[in-house]
């Protein structure tokens, strides 16, 4: 893959590997944990992208982290965070946690309710360089955030607004479209990645379901059609790097 070179390739959801832990179904759309392809480790600078539900009253107890920068995006219920930068707080649904892990942190994910599942997608980008500064921030957003719009929740480029601020040059996209027809322009040598969390999206013209996701590179623009939740990066096409 080149970001140069047209590329226009859909993952079905059923095509992910998915994994079962009883209190915890993961969907990987790039490699991670146990699921493991030389093929597939990531998509420019992201790196991860995990679709989590969560029983109630469970979770992911005390772990390391280092450099990546991590967003949580809450699709229902209630998510839990505590680390080791003395950060605690619940995220709701429509809200997001960002995470700059830096020379290392260690954090602890739940689901806050012990009665309703927990279904959110966990990104982790890489950053321009090892040791960055840690960070921890968490930001509620409306549906009105984002209907019927491209809302930019979080990004590292320059010229560009958003209420979390990467250290990487990338952009995350939300949207919920309502038989709404919209387009996200990209840049030259720029990689997009989407994913459909709910709902039906036409992706140039390619129908799209719940769990879906499409790689680009090398395309001007893309058109978005129906009715859904979606998930949009924007990332640059970087050489390959180190990080512990």
């Amino acid at each position: 893959m080149t970001a140069t070179t047209r590329t226009f390739e859909i993952q079905r959801s059923g095509e992910r590997f998915c994994a079962d832990h009883g209190w915890l179904q993961s969907c990987h759309s790039f490699s991670f944990a146990d699921y493991q392809d030389p093929n597939n480790l990531r998509w420019g600078a992201l790196r991860v992208f995990n679709d989590d539900r969560v029983a109630p009253a469970q979770g992911f107890p005390t772990h390391p982290h280092r450099d990546m920068e991590i967003l949580t995006y809450v699709l229902s219920g209630e998510l839990e965070h505590q680390d080791s930068m003395g950060n605690r707080g619940v995220v709701r649904p429509g809200g997001m946690q960002y995470m700059s892990a830096g020379m290392g942190v260690q954090h602890s994910e739940f689901n806050h309710s012990p009665t309703a599942e927990l279904h959110f997608v966990q990104m982790w980008v890489l950053p321009p360089r090892p040791g960055l500064p840690r960070a921890y921030g968490q930001r509620d957003f409306t549906t009105e955030d984002r209907l019927d719009r491209l809302f930019v929740a979080a990004s590292g480029r320059q010229a560009i607004v958003a209420p979390i601020v990467l250290q990487q040059d990338a952009a995350l996209v939300l949207s919920r479209l309502e038989d709404t027809t919209l387009r996200h322009h990209f840049d030259p040598g720029r990689l997009g990645f989407l994913f459909v969390a709910e709902g039906t999206i036409s992706a140039d013209g390619e129908t799209l379901g719940p769990g879906d996701a499409v790689r680009m590179s090398g395309i001007s623009s893309l058109e978005l059609m129906g009715a859904g939740e979606l998930v949009l990066w924007d990332v640059p096409e970087i050489a390959e790097r180190r990080y512990s």
